[in-house]
């Protein structure tokens, strides 16, 4: 299995502060590789740096084989880099399929052309079909018609990763996605990524140890800017440094 994503001595500092200090990273195609940490470890930052919304003062992020270090978002974004709840764009107004839908069109990058009004209705209704098979990914089938503004904040969440799965990335990038969930959109939300396994590379920033050991393939550990540990999860719940930094030593 090769490397989809390489970081090599990455470095980002704001005024005296290091928020990376030289991370060294590979995301293996088709694993989930989970980043964990501390707060103030720098994870939300390398997500940043990954996916354009910041250049590193220092080292190389490689990405299928192409030095991105100093491209723009929305040029990472047309490789292959899609990063749920900050790329995507939910419009509240508009139902879950349409919201989908403007994403399964802006991948086709036929979004001028989509308003003509001789364009064959064949070419809107595969649109409206494709974005169909997305909700239906997540879940979100039976409220196609709602608008997203009216769907509970799990539901949003959902809808979010609907949009960006249809972009069809290579890697997405997801930063906490069960954030503010309660247990049961949380377990669904769950489930949801971890039915992307073996068909999508996903690298997972998330504080619940459960689910990060459960989904993970492999695990990577940030302290103070630096990956201090990475390996298959059992590994890494054992690794005494990991214990000592984070996880405690109540953890088997």
């Amino acid at each position: 299995m090769s490397a989809l994503l390489e970081i090599a001595g990455v470095k980002k500092h704001f005024g005296g502060v290091w928020a990376t200090h030289g991370v060294d990273l590979a995301v293996t195609e088709g694993e989930i590789h989970a980043l964990i940490g501390p707060n103030g470890a720098g994870k939300t930052t390398l997500i940043h740096l990954i996916s354009g919304g910041l250049n590193p003062d220092a080292g190389r992020i490689v990405f299928a084989g192409e030095d991105v270090s100093r491209l723009s978002m929305h040029e990472r974004v047309a490789r292959g880099i899609a990063r749920s709840y900050q790329i995507t764009q939910v419009f509240p107004r508009l139902s879950l399929l349409e919201n989908v839908r403007l994403a399964v069109q802006a991948r086709r990058r036929d979004f001028g052309s989509s308003f003509r009004f001789w364009r064959p209705a064949s070419a809107d209704f595969s649109m409206i079909e494709e974005a169909e098979e997305w909700l239906g990914r997540v879940g979100l089938a039976e409220q196609a018609g709602t608008h997203a503004c009216d769907v509970s904040h799990g539901e949003r969440r959902a809808l979010e990763l609907a949009m960006t799965l249809a972009t069809r990335p290579r890697l997405l990038l997801l930063d906490e996605p069960m954030a503010g969930m309660g247990a049961e959109e949380s377990a669904h939300m769950a489930n949801l990524v971890a039915s992307l396994k073996g068909e999508q590379t996903v690298l997972l920033v998330e504080h619940d140890m459960d689910i990060v050991f459960r989904l993970a393939d492999r695990v990577s550990v940030l302290v103070a800017g630096r990956v201090i540990a990475s390996g298959t999860p059992a590994t890494v719940r054992a690794d005494p440094e990991v214990r000592r930094a984070y996880l405690g030593d109540e953890t088997a």
